[in-house]
């Protein structure tokens, strides 16, 4: 049973958003991940002549809702979310635990609440080139993890750690541009770590040919973002 495949590919949006788009490779139906502005995706969809089968939402900021109106207006498209009444237009609510379908390919869903307290993340085995992909909103960044404007430290502790133990090659979708300020901040806290080094300087090429520094991956947040290594002495003394 040869596994299904996704194709992922970053759309950008306002300042430092990325919308997630992804389909299987004989497939033009398909998703997008918090589509905060329905302009940015229509384009792409227009271009690429693709068909728009489904909208996932991590959580409720408009930044990453904002365009799912627009997008689905009529049209009978569904849009997966958090049970949040604030979310305009999700037809499939969806609880920790669950799991959906789309295309062939199984997502599980894992409440990751901190950043909001309605924050979900989308985890499925079968992403690009037979790495597991996570979008995971703003809980868990390149380099860092969302800012604590409705969770407690705790909740986000316990997000944050859920994810970390998900498989290491699991490649990271992240939704912000925020790698290199997140990195700075990373290596403050721990200027010994040779492997954050070598992030850093990535990272800054990456930027400096006009490149998202993202997907990441799992394992290489594991060795460099001090928010999954708060075991670390480093870490713990900063």
């Amino acid at each position: 049973d040869i596994k299904a495949m996704l194709i992922i590919s970053p759309i950008p949006a306002f300042d430092d958003n990325y919308i997630w788009m992804f389909h299987s490779p004989d497939s033009r139906n398909v998703y997008v991940v918090d589509p905060g502005d329905a302009k940015s995706v229509q384009q792409v969809l227009d271009e690429r002549q693709l068909n728009l089968s489904g909208i996932l939402i991590t959580h409720h900021h408009f930044d990453h809702t904002g365009g799912i109106k627009e997008l689905t207006r009529d049209k009978n498209i569904p849009v997966y979310g958090p049970d949040n009444k604030n979310i305009d237009g999700i037809t499939n609510t969806l609880q920790d635990g669950d799991t959906i379908n789309l295309d062939g390919n199984l997502f599980n869903i894992a409440a990751t609440p901190g950043h909001t307290l309605d924050h979900i993340a989308y985890f499925t085995v079968t992403g690009e080139r037979g790495h597991p992909a996570l979008f995971c909103g703003d809980t868990l960044f390149a380099g860092g993890c969302g800012r604590l404007f409705e969770g407690t430290a705790e909740q986000m502790y316990v997000s944050l750690s859920r994810l970390a133990a998900l498989p290491g090659d699991t490649r990271v979708y992240c939704a912000h541009e925020y790698t290199q300020a997140n990195l700075k901040f990373a290596q403050a806290v721990e200027p010994e770590n040779r492997i954050l080094k070598e992030y850093v300087e990535e990272a800054a090429e990456r930027r400096s040919e006009n490149q998202p520094t993202v997907p990441s991956t799992l394992q290489k947040e594991l060795e460099t973002n001090p928010f999954l290594r708060s075991n670390q002495p480093d870490v713990i003394k900063a």
